[in-house]
């Protein structure tokens, strides 16, 4: 009984020596998720400080690779290729390495993304693109490492790092519009009031075809008389087309909904439209 006795504390003893202490890590570690587009990207990453220290040219030499980060390897991972110019990045995960200079940088996309640090013996083969772009000076002071995506838009965005006194940027596009297509014609078997609306919209922002963008929100609003909405988009496209007498009085019936519904905001833009557009009468 004792010898069960001894055994048990000594357990219990020894669970104490071994168990983890929870406490904060230097280098925090961050998940970036947006959509660009129609394109899902994320980037995880750790995110050093400076410290106080010099980082690049001394903490991070130049002219030789680094793991962008610290502890796990950084991972960006996107669902469609993206278009850096002429370079194409398929859709996949890689793990980000970063060769610093004084007047550029090159970012390595690396298809073996398990490694912790740099991979033991770095292979060419396993580089799906190798970028270069100039290094910009900052004023300001960013502590912690910095990864992001910024400039977004329907067909692209720009990749940006940033920490201490210097950032770089690598501005990218996607194929959005032609998914965006191939939807609208899959769609226009058998669209909805809302398909139609969605359709003519893109047409408009990305100023495809805006005769086509007509007829198709008219078709949208005979399906939605109500939707003030749609009649705002129709009167974008009226004045597109300069039929700006049209779009006064599309807007003028986009305000009397809007106003039904207590929407403020589509009243006051279509107010302030109708002002800029009988000046163009």
């Amino acid at each position: 009984m004792k010898k069960i006795l001894f055994l048990s504390m000594l357990s219990i003893g020894l669970s104490g020596v071994f168990a983890q202490i929870n406490a904060p890590k230097a280098s925090p570690a961050c998940k970036l998720e947006q959509r660009v587009g129609l394109t899902d990207i994320s980037i995880s990453y750790s995110r050093p400080a400076v410290n106080g220290r010099t980082i690049f040219g001394d903490l991070i030499p130049f002219d030789a690779y680094w793991r962008l980060g610290a502890n796990e390897n950084t991972k960006f991972t996107t669902s469609d290729a993206l278009f850096f110019g002429k370079d194409t990045l398929p859709a996949g995960t890689y793990a980000l390495f970063a060769m610093p200079g004084k007047t550029s940088w090159k970012l390595a996309f690396y298809t073996e993304f398990g490694n912790w640090g740099m991979p033991p013996v770095w292979e060419q083969t396993k580089v799906a693109l190798e970028l270069v772009a100039p290094v910009s000076a900052r004023v300001d002071l960013t502590e912690n490492l910095t990864i992001g995506l910024d400039q977004l838009e329907n067909s692209g965005a720009e990749l940006f790092i940033t920490w201490d006194h210097v950032s770089v940027k690598f501005p990218f596009t996607m194929n959005t519009k032609d998914k965006v297509l191939a939807s609208i014609q899959k769609t226009m078997n058998g669209p909805s009031a809302n398909d139609y609306h969605t359709a003519a919209k893109f047409y408009l922002d990305e100023k495809i075809n805006n005769k086509q963008a007509l007829e198709w929100v008219e078709k949208a609003i005979v399906l939605r008389a109500e939707a003030y909405w749609m009649l705002r988009t129709k009167s974008l496209i009226q004045a597109e087309l300069g039929l700006y007498t049209e779009a006064i009085k599309t807007a003028e019936q986009c305000i009397k909904l809007a106003e039904a519904d207590g929407d403020t905001s589509y009243v006051n833009q279509s107010k302030n439209s109708i002002t800029a557009w009988k000046k163009q009468k």
